[in-house]
């Protein structure tokens, strides 16, 4: 069962989207002060739809971009790299939008 878009996520759930390990989720939350999910009993985590994107991102910055977890710090903190990739399943809409989004940025960036 897929669930709502802005419904959210633990940390297992999140972990697969992302295909990475939870304890790397955990690692990213002591790097990254951002990236602060809900906590509730037992210490269950629940991100936000913010912070599944700020997952997203980082995710991003290191795996695909290659950028080191200091690099990625820095990067996000100057509002620098690229938008993370929309999920596979992600409606056309939402992935025009996305496009259209990095399109402005490329833009702005070349002085177009």
């Amino acid at each position: 069962m897929k669930k709502a878009e802005g419904a959210f996520l633990t940390i297992s759930e999140l972990s697969a989207e992302l295909d990475v390990p939870q304890h790397i989720l955990r690692y990213w939350e002591t790097r990254f002060p951002a990236l602060r999910p809900l906590q509730r009993a037992g210490n269950r985590r629940y991100y936000r739809p913010d912070d599944v994107l700020l997952a997203r991102r980082i995710h991003h910055l290191l795996s695909v971009e290659g950028f080191t977890v200091k690099g990625a710090q820095k990067a996000l903190s100057e509002g620098a790299g690229s938008m993370p990739p929309a999920p596979v399943d992600a409606a056309p809409e939402t992935l025009l939008s996305q496009l259209e989004t990095v399109r402005a940025m490329l833009a702005r960036a070349l002085g177009v």
